[in-house]
């Protein structure tokens, strides 16, 4: 059950299985702080389909307003914001929680490219002190340069010149890159 800030989900004990470590931790309360509504929404489902008890913000005020009222175990927290930056909610969630766990999104993909649910409870369970196994499929560095464009250009509202200007490229270069397809 998807909950919005104050509030918090029903247990539904059926769902959690003896074989996942999330069934070590008692409190399975989760924050998840992200603009993008499709994606959170997308995200929220997956989560409680795990075990997690949700419950989403919106923008930091959201988030730092949730963990006011009750700091959730775990995190799950998009750094750009439409009001600032996630990094705000995590440093209250630690002086509140000192032992919770999160992640932090920075967004510079696409649905495509965002990292899936199981990706995030992996993470998640990680032990402390254990790295993150790398991705199976990194993006290359030409999706990463063209992505990186992409969103420059979309925070420009799609001004060419503009975008030219503030990646010191030239605007006809600029212009044949966002001709092509995006690279794989």
């Amino acid at each position: 059950m998807l909950t919005q800030p104050g509030t918090v989900a029903a247990t539904n004990p059926a769902v959690i299985d003896d074989a996942d470590p999330l069934a070590a931790f008692s409190d399975r309360s989760l924050l998840i702080v992200d603009d993008d509504k499709p994606f959170q929404t997308r995200l929220a489902r997956a989560m409680e389909s795990r075990g997690y008890h949700v419950q989403v913000a919106d923008s930091v005020a959201d988030g730092v307003s949730a963990v006011e009222a009750r700091a959730p175990a775990f995190a799950v927290i998009d750094m750009r914001l439409g009001d600032g930056n996630g990094l705000d909610v995590i440093a209250r969630l630690k002086e509140r929680r000192p032992e919770a766990r999160g992640v932090i999104l920075t967004g510079y993909g696409n649905i495509a490219t965002a990292a899936d649910a199981d990706e995030i409870h992996g993470t998640l369970m990680a032990q402390p002190g254990e790295r993150a196994d790398p991705p199976e499929n990194p993006m290359s560095a030409d999706r990463v340069r063209w992505e990186h464009i992409q969103r420059v250009y979309e925070l420009c509202s799609r001004n060419v010149s503009e975008t030219a200007r503030r990646l010191n490229m030239h605007r006809r270069t600029l212009q044949r890159i966002l001709a092509k397809r995006a690279p794989r």
